[in-house]
């Protein structure tokens, strides 16, 4: 298959919505990462993005709205108080609520469970592809299973070449990580996944807001995932990634040591840190993750990327409290790690 990057117009939109409405898939830019699109309604179409990314069919997708009334044929009750408060305050925009699923909604899409994940995106581009299409969107990232999410249309041609017949280059990724998913089916909202609409917004909106332990820590055996992102290593670039956290001083006294330890058995190692700690590593090979969590948010993913384009084989990367967007980072730094953490 012939893979298609055309940059975002009323023609390449048409192109695009044909072909999801055809049953194929569409990478697609949104404010977060990259998508891969297919008709959220069209069961056989949502399993080619299983095909396509390698992803384990218990891992389920997110269905994309453009208009809050496409909310209401896939879900199987009205929203409650809680929900309609988020709603009113971050749709669209980077946040996925989970809502009890109605028949229309096939089980590729939810992976079998009772629930359903929707997000209505801010991206002008994503929702005109919806437009376009007249159906709902299932799209995880278009990447890879397992690796860092894309963030820019070149992310997603590397990883999909030949795989797609499309993908709708929209510039690089506002965000830069994967929307918050939040569980509103209980009495209070839960967070499954931490994103760019944070702990303390929600709970700002919403009156309260919980947060899955499963966010910082690995599923257990025989547990599944109820939302996107939840799986033990996610996110990770090919070299062996340590995440090391603790006193500042501390941290970039031990990340050294490893660095020098690394490379004096051969390896060939890199530093993942902020960027007012880059003069305290020397001489030694360091990328910046931005100024603070934010910066990191925005930066995580290329940065792994990178990573794999310098052929770094040992990386260790500082940590970020996770206060505000700095649980998304952590959450996602975490399982790129597969959680391997050392505390000093």
């Amino acid at each position: 298959m012939q893979t298609q990057l055309l940059p975002v117009t009323a023609e390449s939109l048409a192109l695009a919505g044909g072909l999801i409405r055809a049953g194929e898939l569409v990478a697609f830019p949104t404010e977060t990462v990259y998508g891969l699109g297919a008709n959220a309604l069209d069961e056989a179409a949502v399993k080619r993005i299983f095909e396509a990314k390698g992803r384990p069919g218990d891992n389920p997708l997110i269905a994309h709205i453009s208009a809050i009334d496409q909310l209401y044929p896939l879900i199987a009750a009205e929203p409650g108080e809680a929900a309609r408060k988020l709603m009113a305050a971050y749709w669209p925009g980077p946040m996925t609520l989970i809502f009890p699923k109605s028949p229309a909604v096939p089980a590729a899409v939810t992976a079998g469970l009772s629930t359903v994940a929707v997000r209505f995106p801010a991206h002008p581009a994503a929702r005109a592809l919806i437009d376009a299409a007249g159906v709902p969107i299932a799209a995880p990232s278009a990447n890879r299973s397992g690796r860092p999410s894309p963030t820019t249309a070149a992310h997603v041609l590397a990883d999909m070449d030949g795989r797609i017949p499309l993908i709708l280059d929209g510039g690089p990724c506002e965000v830069g990580l994967e929307s918050t998913v939040i569980d509103v089916t209980g009495s209070e909202p839960r967070i499954l996944r931490p994103g760019g609409v944070t702990r303390e917004m929600i709970a700002a909106a919403a009156g309260s807001a919980g947060v899955d332990e499963a966010v910082l820590r690995p599923l257990k055996d025989g547990e599944r995932p109820r939302s996107p992102g939840m799986k033990y290593r996610h996110y990770a670039p090919k070299g062996s990634l340590t995440i090391v956290q603790g006193a500042p001083e501390a941290v970039t006294a031990r990340i050294s040591a490893m660095y020098d330890e690394a490379q004096a058995a051969g390896r060939s190692p890199l530093i993942l840190a902020l960027e007012g700690h880059l003069p305290a590593y020397g001489g030694r090979r360091a990328l910046s993750l931005g100024a603070d969590a934010a910066g990191m948010a925005r930066a995580l993913f290329n940065r792994l990327r990178e990573a794999d384009d310098l052929g770094a084989d040992a990386i260790f990367s500082e940590a970020v409290s996770t206060d505000g967007v700095g649980l998304a980072v952590m959450n996602r730094l975490d399982r790129a790690a597969a959680f391997h953490i050392i505390e000093v």
